[in-house]
C-alpha cells in the first residue's frame, strides 16, 4: 500500500540541514509507515526505505536508462554504501525501528559488459537505487559486497523476522 508522502521534500529538507544518510532512510521508512498506518489504525504496518551514499552525496533514482548507464559508469571501480531501514508503526505511531548499511566495490567494467547488461536487465534497473539487482545480472558488477545481503535488495530481514515472531505476528 503507497505511503502519501513527499519524499522529495522530505529529502530536500534533511540534506539542507546536513542530516546522514542513515537518519534520512530511517525518516523516510518511518513517514511511510506512519502515514499508512493513521489510515488503518489497528494494522502494524512496515515502512522501508533504502538510500545509496556516494562520494559523500545521496544518489537518487535514474529516470531512464541513459541516466541509468550513466549512474553505473560513476561507480564503477569505486565503493558506495547503501542504508536500509525499517519502522513498523500502529496507530500513528512508531513502534520498532532498524536500521543496517552495506559497503560495495564495483569492477571496473568493459563497456560491452556494461551494454550488455543494460540491454538484459532493462528498465527494470531503474526501480533500484543503485540501477542494480544483486540478485540477477547485476552480482556481476561486483568485486566485493560487505554486507547483510538482504539489507543490500532493501529489506534486513532477519531483525524484521525476529520483532515479528516477539510481536507475535509469526510463530516462534
Amino acid at each position: 500500500m503507497p505511503a502519501v508522502i513527499d519524499e522529495a521534500r522530505l529529502k530536500a529538507e534533511m540534506l539542507s540541514t546536513g542530516t546522514g544518510a542513515a537518519q534520512i532512510a530511517a525518516a523516510l521508512a518511518d513517514a511511510k509507515a506512519v502515514a499508512v498506518s493513521r489510515r488503518h489504525a489497528d494494522a502494524l504496518v512496515l515502512g522501508a526505505d533504502q538510500v545509496l551514499e556516494f562520494d559523500g552525496e545521496l544518489v537518487s533514482k535514474c529516470a531512464d536508462m541513459h541516466a541509468a548507464r550513466a549512474l553505473l559508469l560513476r561507480l564503477g571501480g569505486k565503493s558506495h554504501r547503501l542504508v536500509s531501514a525499517l519502522a513498523l508503526a500502529q496507530g500513528g505511531k512508531t513502534v520498532w525501528a532498524f536500521g543496517d548499511s552495506a559497503t560495495l566495490t564495483m569492477r571496473s567494467f568493459s563497456d560491452g559488459f556494461l551494454a550488455s547488461y543494460l540491454s538484459e536487465e532493462g528498465t527494470k534497473l531503474l526501480a533500484g537505487v543503485g540501477c542494480y539487482r544483486l540478485e540477477g545480472m547485476g552480482a556481476q558488477l561486483f568485486e566485493s559486497v560487505k554486507g547483510d545481503y538482504f539489507s543490500i535488495l532493501g529489506l534486513p530481514l532477519q531483525p524484521l523476522l525476529a520483532q515479528l515472531r516477539q510481536r507475535g505476528v509469526i510463530a516462534q
